[in-house]
């Protein structure tokens, strides 16, 4: 029997990575204050540079919360008329304990909710590492004797969902950080065996390509997905940048990014690709965030246009391509309408997916120039002084160069004839 979520057809299905933080609950409120949810981060972010799209505010949906039906029946009409075929909604068990539940367990319930999805295990230990302090646990994955079986009866429930996605009839679904778990290809076949056992023929595991993980099989799973942008392999264009203040993260042009995810062959195995329309955590994590220069619709659509291409080529039945994601809004990382650009990745999205995008090129890349340091006018500044005045120049120094020096700016030619000339000017003036 063909299913909802199983079509004959061969296109291409957009599945998007799902984020479920959008309401108040027991443990956030112990940990982060009463009333947190992830729009608490959201709100607080400022720009930390001329032209940065600082804070990420939405429109059509608002600040919502997701005990709301009418804002998740408000979600899959939006994701299914602009190109959106499932949502896969992280999904976090700790040892028989679940958080972020009432989205996923809303969906399941809920007959109205006509989204096809699925699910991924965020099987990381739960830190403070938003505030800096990434060695305090807040919840931990402790892989016990009975986690093997306990958890996939866990989720038994939404694999025998008629809305849920399979590849070639057997559930699909997603492990974050299978090097983690203990013996991975023994918990695999503990999952197997047991769906089996209860008339669920097969699975189609999926391994997450992070954190140094580029292989699947080794793990025995049936394919892998990427998720950019972990692990950018791309220059660090931190240090062109003029910022506010003192940043000691890392800012990548998002053409290089896009590059480096497509050029990736992973030795012909079956990997599916994944696209970030933008990505900016500076809402969680301030001045040590990582974030894209040039996230705009226009690129998004074509690196987009770019991995369903691929994707068509290389693929058989299994057409997915997955986008990081719906609605990571401290992240910087959202399909769903903002103040800033609205509606646009969205269309975008529907363009690539009815065939009628006309995207040909990465149409911006670099530091924008309203963000680029002067170096112009410091070496002016600096080169205009006054021989003698010893206290002005140390002003200057203080002033203009404190802030901005960094190792990697030592290649520049201006920053050495800086240099060079201060050291004249203080000899001079001994």
């Amino acid at each position: 029997m063909t299913t909802k979520s199983e079509s004959q057809d061969t296109s291409c299905k957009n599945i998007a990575f799902y984020l479920p933080q959008f309401y108040p609950f027991a443990e956030n409120n112990e940990w982060w204050g009463k009333g947190f949810t992830e729009w608490t981060n959201v709100t607080k972010a400022k720009p930390l540079y001329k032209g940065h799209l600082q804070p990420h505010l939405p429109t059509d949906l608002g600040f919502y919360d997701l005990r709301v039906p009418e804002t998740r029946y408000e979600q899959i009409e939006l994701a299914k008329s602009y190109g959106i075929d499932a949502f896969c909604y992280h999904y976090y068990w700790f040892s028989g304990k679940r958080l972020l539940d009432l989205p996923v367990d809303a969906m399941l319930s809920d007959p109205k909710a006509e989204m096809p999805f699925m699910l991924c295990w965020a099987n990381e230990n739960w830190t403070r590492r938003w505030d800096a302090s990434e060695q305090s646990i807040l919840i931990a994955q402790q892989y016990k004797a009975n986690d093997d079986i306990d958890f996939i009866k866990s989720v038994i429930p939404f694999f025998e969902d008629e809305r849920y996605l399979r590849v070639d009839g057997a559930p699909a679904f997603i492990v974050y950080r299978p090097q983690h778990l203990p013996t991975p290809s023994k918990t695999l076949q503990i999952w197997r065996d047991y769906c089996t056992s209860i008339g669920i023929p097969k699975l189609h595991l999926i391994c997450a390509m992070v954190h140094g993980n580029e292989d699947y099989e080794q793990y025995g799973f049936d394919a892998g997905v990427q998720f950019p942008p972990h692990a950018p392999n791309c220059s660090n264009l931190a240090p062109q940048i003029d910022f506010y203040s003192d940043h000691s993260g890392i800012a990548i042009d998002y053409s290089d990014l896009a590059k480096s995810y497509l050029g990736k062959s992973y030795n012909e195995q079956k990997v599916y690709r994944t696209v970030v329309p933008n990505w900016d955590n500076t809402a969680r994590v301030q001045e040590r965030s990582l974030f894209l220069l040039n996230g705009t619709p226009e690129n998004y659509e074509y690196w987009l246009k770019l991995a369903q291409e691929y994707t068509e080529e290389k693929f058989e039945n299994d057409k997915l391509v997955f986008i990081n994601a719906w609605n990571e809004w401290a992240e910087g990382c959202h399909l769903e309408p903002d103040r800033i650009y609205g509606h646009q990745y969205l269309e975008a999205t529907r363009r690539v997916k009815n065939g009628t995008s006309k995207a040909s090129k990465f149409t911006l890349r670099g530091v924008p120039i309203e963000a680029q340091l002067n170096t112009k006018i410091i070496s002016s500044r600096l080169l205009k002084a006054q021989i003698g005045e010893k206290r002005t120049l140390k002003n200057l120094l203080y002033m203009e160069l404190r802030r901005i020096i960094d190792p990697a700016l030592a290649r520049y030619p201006i920053f050495r004839t800086i240099k060079s000339r201060i050291s004249s000017l203080f000899t001079q003036s001994r």
